[in-house]
């Protein structure tokens, strides 16, 4: 039997075992530790070349400096991709921007990369101050290829706007613009609105204003614009972009939301489509926003709600910014009895700033005593003619 029982120096030799193995598992790994102080000292030098010669504050600084590091033995590239950005009217503004979105280009070589990319927008009308505008708008563009992505799409892009003012608008609307894949995503969309009939000049409205909707996938295009046909409307009048954004920009569950948060309100299906296509925007409102300008315009002016049916356009005003001042006004000008009856609330609801400052505020400003007041909202409502 006590052959069989292990022997004293057999246990020792695996508690120690145990015990070195549990120790380790407890240490931490040697490779995490910090390094030495040469990261820390790089780290800080970084900081203090971005803010001083890149004129990024110190925030700013030290978060590049958390993913960009500069070398204090390598600083000649730097300061020469500097001295280039300034020698193209890139002011001090202009460069830290830059800096702070994209600090590798500090690393770009100037004679292999950059320089030549400059000189094609520059020769393309990218010159002056519209050249660092061209380029804040999207950093990422000079990382892309000269030739094969650079040149195509900003020619094929200047083609369709027909101004660089209009190339740089539509890429501060889009940050993707200058950077996707056109010849793939936004060239066939705008061939296939062109060959369905919407003319050229409304392609490019679209293109300025909503770029976004020419980067969506090409079978939403063809879904959407088959979709805005469907409702009656025809891609040649010119509110049909209006409507084919509306689609692009919100997905088909969202609209059918819309449709019956509409419905809810007394709107008929028909009515909703009708009014669709006289002002497509009626879609994109939130639920909170019709509700509480329907709320407010039959409720509290008394509006009949066939009234905003036919005139949709009372959903883009704001309650507190147009409709509650314009309301206050005409209350105590009615009061007062000189509000004309021969105009319809509604009407002047929707009148222009201009004519209904001239015809309701700037007209009574001596005879009803702090009327411009209520209408800016500083006071309370002029105290009603009882």
């Amino acid at each position: 039997m006590a052959a069989n029982k292990p022997s004293r120096s057999l246990i020792s030799l695996l508690q120690k075992r145990f015990l070195l193995t549990f120790s380790a598992a407890l240490s931490p790994p040697t490779a995490q530790l910090p390094t030495s102080s040469s990261s820390s000292s790089s780290s800080s030098f970084t900081v203090h070349f971005l803010v001083n010669s890149c004129g990024l504050t110190s925030k700013s600084a030290l978060s590049v400096s958390k993913k960009f590091q500069i070398r204090e033995n390598n600083l000649q590239n730097p300061q020469s991709v500097l001295q280039f950005l300034k020698a193209h009217d890139f002011s001090e503004t202009h460069i830290s921007k830059l800096i702070e979105k994209r600090p590798k280009i500090l690393l770009r070589r100037i004679e292999d990369n950059l320089k030549a990319k400059f000189d094609f927008f520059i020769e393309n009308g990218f010159a002056g101050q519209l050249l660092p505008q061209l380029i804040l708008s999207n950093p990422v563009i000079l990382e892309r290829a000269l030739d094969s992505h650079i040149k195509p799409s900003l020619l094929y892009f200047k083609s369709i706007l027909g101004t660089s003012e209009k190339v740089i608008a539509a890429s501060k609307r889009s940050v993707f613009l200058l950077t996707c894949d056109w010849n793939s995503i936004v060239l066939p969309n705008v061939d296939f609105l062109i060959k369905e009939g919407v003319p050229v000049d409304r392609v490019a409205k679209l293109f300025l204003f909503h770029p976004q909707v020419v980067q969506r996938k090409h079978d939403r295009m063809v879904y959407a614009v088959n979709t805005v046909k469907d409702l009656g409307l025809e891609p040649e009048v010119s509110i049909f972009i209006y409507a084919l954004t509306t689609m692009m920009q919100s997905s088909e569950s969202t609209l059918k939301k819309k449709v019956e948060v509409l419905k809810s309100l007394g709107w008929t299906e028909e009515e909703i489509f009708r009014a669709f296509k006289q002002d497509p925007a009626i879609l994109r409102f939130s639920e909170e926003k019709i509700r509480g300008v329907m709320d407010f315009l039959v409720n509290t002016v008394g509006l009949r709600p066939q009234t905003i049916i036919a005139n949709p356009l009372f959903l883009h005003y704001s309650i507190n910014k147009r409709l509650r001042p314009r309301y206050n006004v005409l209350k105590a000008l009615e009061s007062k009895k000189l509000f004309d009856e021969g105009i319809s609330i509604g009407s002047a609801l929707k009148m222009s700033e201009k004519k209904f400052m001239k015809n309701y505020v700037s007209k009574y400003v001596h005879s009803v005593p702090g009327i411009l007041d209520t209408y800016k909202g500083i006071i309370k409502p002029i105290k009603m003619d009882t």
